[in-house]
């Protein structure tokens, strides 16, 4: 009698189980513990809003990164597409263009960002965590001469608008934006070619070649999606601040990151999901606002963050180490 393969194993089918609802409950435990430390500050209908708010950009940044991260990539360089995304929108605004526009060309600039590194780690073969650390200098450099080293508040439009409380049943526009596009996301990885694509990429790049996959053609396209969902961030953090700022979300890539892999992707590419990614997303979020409820001083909250980062990349590599023993 042969034996069960491993992904039909007692073992294999319970990893696959933790990793699927073990963010959910990493939530559901944060939730409970701030709830018991400042329940009547923190369980109200008012607090949860702000929450989503709060995760609202980096739930949609991270929907790039989760693609990027499945087929094997990384991107630090998405902070400072976000800051210079904010500055491009706030500079089209001045200039007279439509509010529509200037989001549209916030999200374009961003998009050619990811494309220039997607460039070259497909045809240079450069590494994804080199050229990503060269882009977020570079791009943070770019944002800071672009607004003269200052932020720009441009007049008002509607685009202030998507980042406010009280519309739509409690929640801001950008919200609902975010779980659009997370679903769809989430089927375009489940039912097209392309996301079948970017998990075969991620699982094993030569069998993938030799499969017939267009893997830099795949590679390029996730870093184009990576640069325009961080664009999409960038609009909501524009209507957040109300101006274009080109010192904004520095160290955001790294809770960006944290979340994609805090909700069961591997950094080692072929594994995660979209609805994991806003879990962790949350998770990140909720932290951040329990300490605010704490009154804990920012370099605690800093190191509570990092300390969630460097357990986000020990939880990695224990699913990592778990599946190479249940297939070796």
């Amino acid at each position: 009698m042969s034996e069960p393969s491993a992904a039909s194993s007692p073992t294999s089918w319970l990893r696959h189980v933790i990793t699927a609802v073990g963010p959910l409950g990493g939530l559901v435990a944060v939730c409970a513990l701030f709830a018991v430390l400042r329940f009547d500050t923190f369980i109200t209908r008012d607090n949860f809003a702000i929450i989503l708010q709060q995760t609202a950009v980096i739930g949609i940044a991270a929907l790039g990164m989760t693609l990027i991260i499945i087929a094997g990539g990384i991107d630090l360089s998405v902070g400072s597409i976000i800051a210079l995304g904010t500055v491009v929108i706030a500079l089209l605004l001045q200039r007279g263009f439509s509010p529509l526009l200037a989001a549209l060309g916030g999200v374009g600039a961003s998009a050619l960002c990811g494309a220039f590194s997607g460039l070259l780690i497909t045809r240079l073969r450069l590494l994804p965590f080199v050229v990503t650390l060269g882009m977020m200098g570079a791009l943070r450099g770019a944002a800071k001469g672009l607004a003269s080293e200052q932020p720009i508040y441009p007049d008002e439009t509607w685009l202030n608008n998507l980042m406010q409380l009280g519309r739509h049943g409690g929640l801001p526009s950008g919200v609902w934006l975010m779980l659009g596009l997370a679903i769809l996301v989430s089927l375009s990885l489940r039912y097209t070619r392309f996301g079948r694509h970017v998990f075969a990429v991620g699982s094993n790049e030569l069998t993938a070649r030799l499969c017939g996959v267009p893997v830099e053609r795949v590679k390029l396209w996730v870093y184009i999606l990576g640069g325009t969902f961080a664009g999409g961030g960038a609009v909501l953090q524009f209507a957040y601040l109300t101006g274009g700022d080109p010192t904004t979300a520095s160290g955001l890539e790294l809770n960006i990151i944290a979340a994609v892999v805090i909700g069961g992707a591997s950094l080692a590419g072929g594994q995660g999901t979209i609805t994991g990614t806003l879990v962790g997303a949350l998770i990140m979020s909720v932290v951040a606002n329990g300490c605010t409820k704490l009154g804990l001083s920012n370099w605690v909250q800093e190191i509570v963050t990092g300390g969630i980062i460097i357990a986000a990349v020990l939880l990695d590599y224990l699913r990592r180490q778990s599946a190479a023993r249940s297939t070796g």
